[in-house]
């Protein structure tokens, strides 16, 4: 496994890869870590067919998730989802029961003490045969480089990434494909990456009236008239919790 590949810079779409790489269509999916639900709710609008659980550590997010769940219930909406309050490290599932498990950038927001165990956790609840994809950030971009000025993620990245790797030598998870490429990110202004990405309720980020200036003059070095883009490169692991030996014989015949 390689926890980044420099020479890869295709342009992606993560919703449009999931499409192609995984049976959503009739799935019971587990996502791990939802934060503000945004990727939850274009998952739930693109399947329809899927019943989908997202968890939530932060309280204070998890309770905006089910306020406003509630508000788009009541309006008509995505009605797919259901919100629960709990950590990868203990999942409230059954053995056995959850067909694709997402987990978009917040593995190696878990304890690093508590990782391997997050897999392990994910390995029991998944169906065997059953599918994971596990997003996360590769250390390098623009982005990262006004990142790492107040929130610098580097040693948690590498543990999450050894995480999956240990789960994939060990067998826990079987490796089916690693994929790299570049995600967009988008922001009309400062004020914007201000509230989604130094206002977080799960973070506590301190900045001093100095460093907060710098972060600032860096982020508007980007700032065009259509606001502000950054090619990010990310990393996609699929994953699958091993068949049955049953199941392989059915794909051997």
């Amino acid at each position: 496994m390689q926890i980044q590949n420099p020479t890869s810079t295709t342009r992606c779409n993560e919703l449009d890869l999931i499409a192609q790489h995984l049976p959503l269509e009739n799935a019971t999916v587990l996502e791990l870590g939802c934060g503000k639900a945004q990727m939850t709710r274009r998952i739930a609008e693109r399947f329809p067919t899927a019943r989908i659980i997202a968890t939530e550590v932060d309280q204070i997010q998890h309770a905006h998730n089910v306020a406003q769940q509630r508000s788009l219930n009541e309006v008509g909406g995505i009605h797919n989802i259901e919100f629960k309050s709990g950590g990868a490290q203990a999942i409230d599932a059954p053995d056995n029961s959850i067909d694709v498990v997402f987990m978009f950038k917040s593995l190696h927001h878990v304890p690093r003490e508590l990782m391997a165990q997050s897999l392990q956790e994910i390995a029991r609840v998944l169906k065997p045969g059953g599918m994971a994809w596990i997003s996360e950030p590769v250390y390098a971009g623009d982005f990262n480089e006004i990142l790492r000025l107040f929130h610098d993620e580097k040693v948690v990245r590498e543990l999450a990434f050894q995480a999956v790797s240990d789960a994939v030598t060990t067998g826990t998870l079987e490796l089916v494909e690693q994929i790299f490429c570049n995600t967009e990110a988008r922001f009309a202004d400062f004020n914007e990456f201000d509230e989604r990405i130094i206002q977080v309720t799960h973070t506590n980020h301190q900045l001093d009236d100095t460093l907060y200036q710098s972060v600032k003059t860096r982020f508007n070095a980007h700032v065009g008239a259509d606001g502000a883009r950054f090619a990010n490169p990310a990393r996609f692991d699929v994953l699958r919790k091993p068949p049955t030996p049953q199941q392989n014989r059915k794909t051997e015949a």
